[in-house]
């Protein structure tokens, strides 16, 4: 007798990418995403323009899931979303969308956690790659450590379970992802700034110059006082040479990042070290970045560690990690209420 398969329909609408993805159990089917791409004039995510462009993108999307994973409507047994965190209006319109659907298809609703969904997106089964989404082509075993870290987060947490996650770090102001991106702004790179700098930091020489990180307990962050070190470093170069930034770009983009992976890292080997975990994931946005990968897989080697590191298409906001997440609740049988409105922290 075959076993009883799950699909389930998952929605992703925290910030600015609308997305919609079809899984059967964990093995993904579809995931589509829609990009905004009218931030870009802005230099960062307008809330109002964002949820306008979810509230066009939403219907095309699901309909395009549903039929790239050549299923029908009526075989979905639940509907997965993002209620949190994020911003207010992107998360009204996948809330209630979801809602709707599965109100209309009588389905039950699955409430996810946006970064819980970051971190579980290496159990997902993708044909793409043929077996697990991670590139080490297994999954983590419990406990391991996972480095959280993008443009609105960044944690290290231990994983004990697929829902039984210690936050044993965070940051106290700023996220990696964002002092990255301000580091852009002040170059004048462009919105987002990650891909940019990681591109023209292959270039430059991480050495090149030295930017203060902060001392703070534990395992705990701060990137506030990197981003002020490399400002009035620029200022003062700026004074003395007013094409400074442009002559030497590529030696700054690899410096500001060496100095913030470097800082993300030592935090997270520590942790690994103390918690006598063999296993460390990198998950979220700045996961794609190249020279975080890189580090990474050097220090769990360094180690004799196993290091697991997402495809690119699961470190941005994708419905694919909704649809894990989902996957995993459907078999506690942990549902959601038609009630619950969506939380932005």
């Amino acid at each position: 007798m075959q076993p009883i398969m799950t699909t389930i329909l998952a929605i992703e609408s925290s910030c600015d990418d609308t997305s919609a993805a079809v899984l059967r159990d964990n093995r993904l089917l579809s995931n589509v995403i829609a990009s905004q791409k009218v931030h870009e004039q802005y230099g960062g995510v307008v809330p109002e323009l964002a949820s306008r462009a979810h509230q066009q993108n939403i219907i095309p999307v699901v309909d395009a899931a549903i039929l790239q994973a050549g299923i029908t409507k009526e075989e979905i047994d639940a509907v997965g979303f993002t209620r949190g965190p994020g911003l207010l209006g992107s998360l009204l319109v996948g809330v209630s969308f979801a809602k709707s659907f599965a109100t209309a298809l009588g389905k039950p609703l699955i409430e996810v956690n946006h970064l819980q969904a970051h971190v579980l997106s290496h159990f997902i089964v993708s044909s793409e790659f043929g077996v697990r989404s991670s590139e080490m082509a297994t999954t983590p075993t419990f406990p391991f450590i996972c480095l959280l870290v993008s443009g609105g987060h960044t944690q290290i947490l231990l994983l004990k379970d697929y829902f039984d996650i210690e936050c044993l770090g965070t940051t106290i102001d700023d996220a990696a992802g964002e002092a990255i991106d301000k580091a852009a702004k002040i170059m004048d790179l462009g919105y987002p700034g990650g891909p940019v700098i990681d591109r023209l930091a292959k270039e430059g020489n991480a050495d090149a110059y030295q930017f203060a990180t902060p001392h703070i307990e534990g395992y705990n962050y701060s990137f506030s006082g990197i981003k002020t070190s490399f400002l009035y470093f620029l200022r003062d170069r700026l004074k003395e040479n007013p094409n400074f930034i442009e002559e030497h770009k590529a030696d700054l983009c690899a410096s500001i990042q060496k100095t913030i992976v470097s800082f993300l890292l030592k935090k997270v080997e520590r942790a690994a070290l103390d918690h006598k975990v063999r296993q460390v994931a990198i998950a979220g946005g700045v996961s794609a970045n190249s020279f975080l990968r890189s580090e990474l897989q050097r220090i769990c080697e360094k180690h004799h560690w196993q290091a697991f590191i997402p495809p690119f298409q699961f470190c941005t906001d994708n419905a694919a990690m909704v649809g894990i997440a989902s996957y995993f609740k459907y078999l506690k049988g942990d549902f959601a209420d038609i009630s619950l409105p969506p939380y932005t922290r």
